[in-house]
């Protein structure tokens, strides 16, 4: 059985044999990470976030698996993002509800995340604690308490979440794609530097409309996962490194599509 980390432990998924490879988009034109990003920057400035939204269908190998949202709003002193996730497949039923309290600059200054995976339901509470992060975790009747390496501008960053990937490129585009962090909620947790890749422009619609898309990808512990986003930095698609599986916003299409796209619900 192929398996992908989901918090706390293992979920097992996919088919026989190890894990499948889901082979990447052929041969991809690399552009300087600085010289493409400040296009981008010039594009949607660096200012946060005022209010924004989205909605997902969750596919694996082109077929609609499971549902995605978020929302950040602005609150006194920074931003509220909140998350959700429902993921229902042959084994694997994941949900993930998730509050994250930001400063001005969306840094994450504390998280509450609610989840269940196969029946396990799986709490974390996160914030920063001195010059290092704090992590709570109660998972299978049990609880973990770590500290965890501070880093100002990490990204606490679950599996499946739209709302975390957004703040990554919300994040990214602020610190022109440098000095990026990945708090990662699996096992006991851990700091994981990202690596971010800046690719040419695609083309693809939205609501019908044709728009430009940026195409970036984020090496975080070995993995790769490719986002697509549109001219406000707003995230439209990302590919992500469990077998397969992508989040596509209702009402996208990339053209060409680099995989078979999922139904829209």
């Amino acid at each position: 059985m192929a398996r992908a980390f989901v918090f706390g432990g293992y979920c097992s998924f996919g088919r026989n044999g190890g894990r499948e490879l889901v082979s990447k988009r052929g041969m991809k034109q690399l552009c300087g990470v600085g010289l493409l990003w400040c296009g981008v920057m010039l594009a949607v400035g660096v200012r946060g976030v005022r209010a924004q939204a989205g909605e997902f269908v969750v596919s694996q190998n082109g077929h609609a698996v499971g549902t995605a949202s978020f929302q950040v709003v602005a609150r006194e002193g920074g931003f509220e993002s909140t998350s959700a996730v429902k993921v229902s497949m042959q084994g694997l039923e994941y949900s993930l509800s998730k509050t994250e309290e930001q400063d001005a600059s969306h840094h994450v200054q504390h998280v509450v995340l609610s989840g269940l995976v196969n029946g396990s339901v799986v709490n974390v509470i996160e914030k920063p604690d001195g010059a290092n992060f704090l992590l709570n975790t109660s998972a299978n009747g049990r609880g973990s308490t770590v500290r965890l390496a501070g880093h100002a501008s990490a990204v606490f960053l679950p599996d499946f979440d739209a709302g975390a990937l957004q703040t990554l490129l919300t994040v990214a585009a602020a610190q022109n794609g440098r000095d990026l962090w990945a708090i990662v909620p699996k096992q006991a947790g851990s700091v994981q530097a990202i690596q971010l890749a800046t690719y040419a422009d695609e083309q693809g619609a939205l609501d019908g409309k044709a728009i430009a898309v940026h195409h970036l990808a984020a090496t975080i512990a070995g993995e790769e996962t490719d986002l697509f986003a549109g001219p406000d930095n707003e995230l439209l698609q990302a590919e992500l490194p469990q077998p397969g599986f992508a989040l596509v916003r209702k009402g996208f299409v990339l053209t060409p599509p680099k995989r078979a796209p999922a139904p829209q619900q």
